[in-house]
């Protein structure tokens, strides 16, 4: 079985609960660089895998998107690699359709594979609009010269995520589940709060249910003993999950990095980036995340 076939069936599940009809007026003006740049700095937080961290684990000012962020992962050591698009140590010379084919496909333009934990398997349900807009804005960007080194991994890569994606419908934007479905699912939510299982990289039948071992990205070794959190359960669950929770704490964890009892979240959980999204995208992911069947594990 592929990685991302059992992941894509949850998430088009999910995307497919119901149809809706857009209320109200959600259409915005925005040229594909703008749109690009929404989406990879808030709700895609792009920059907390893929920027350089400063010994307190802040990301450094004027670097971001130019790699370098390490940690180890079960995966193995993991190294964010550099995408702006500097000639030498970036993304320059791709093309925007290689950079779409790299984003759906994990293809790079020399035909190697992106491994995990890039989330190939999510972003193959961006719409054709949307991810065009990503490498527009990828290729905006000022180029950061940095070298980083590659990942090393411990496990065998998939020959491929499936067959190339050559066409996703632009989703309905509003606040609906729907859309707050497809937000999430750009913003890997099921990835990381899944644990691996089954012989899987993320036990489907548990899925948003947490468990699974991340980097602190706070802390300036990321990987390493004591460096290390656990994702919570974000399923609807009512005593292990975040059933109980009104809309507006889970608003606040998700922006502020709050839970309702006051205890802080790391900032693995980007909520930085996520503080800057529009109400009724916020608004949206909340109403999915109310979809979520509630989940309990040992």
């Amino acid at each position: 079985m592929r990685w991302g076939s059992t992941c894509g069936r949850i998430i088009a599940a999910a995307a497919s609960i119901a149809a809706f009809t857009l209320g109200g007026n959600f259409a915005v003006a925005e040229t594909p660089v703008e749109r690009g740049a929404y989406l990879v700095t808030t709700i895609g937080s792009c920059g907390n895998c893929h920027s350089p961290r400063d010994a307190g684990g802040h990301i450094v000012p004027g670097t971001e998107l130019s790699g370098g962020f390490a940690f180890e992962d079960d995966v193995g050591h993991v190294v964010g690699p550099n995408i702006t698009p500097d000639l030498g140590t970036g993304i320059g010379t791709w093309t925007e359709a290689q950079i779409v084919t790299a984003m759906r496909d994990g293809r790079r333009p020399d035909g190697t594979l992106i491994g995990p934990p890039m989330p190939i398997s999510v972003y193959r349900h961006l719409s054709d609009t949307d991810v065009t807009a990503i490498a527009a804005y990828l290729r905006s960007l000022k180029p950061v010269r940095h070298t980083v080194a590659r990942t090393q991994y411990k496990i065998p890569l998939p020959p491929s995520y499936g067959p190339p994606v050559t066409h996703v419908d632009e989703p309905v934007r509003g606040e609906t589940v729907a859309y707050g479905g497809y937000l999430a699912n750009f913003g890997h939510c099921v990835l990381c709060h899944t644990a691996p299982g089954g012989g899987q990289p993320f036990d489907m039948t548990k899925a948003f249910a947490g468990g699974r071992d991340l980097p602190d990205a706070s802390k300036p070794n990321p990987g390493t003993p004591g460096a290390v959190v656990i994702s919570r359960n974000i399923t609807s669950d009512p005593v292990q999950g975040i059933g109980t929770w009104t809309d507006a704490q889970v608003k606040h964890a998700i922006v502020a990095g709050v839970r309702p009892d006051g205890t802080k979240l790391v900032r693995t959980m980007p909520f930085d980036w996520y503080a800057r999204m529009t109400p009724a995208d916020l608004n949206a992911v909340v109403l999915f995340l109310r979809t979520v069947p509630p989940v309990k594990t040992p």
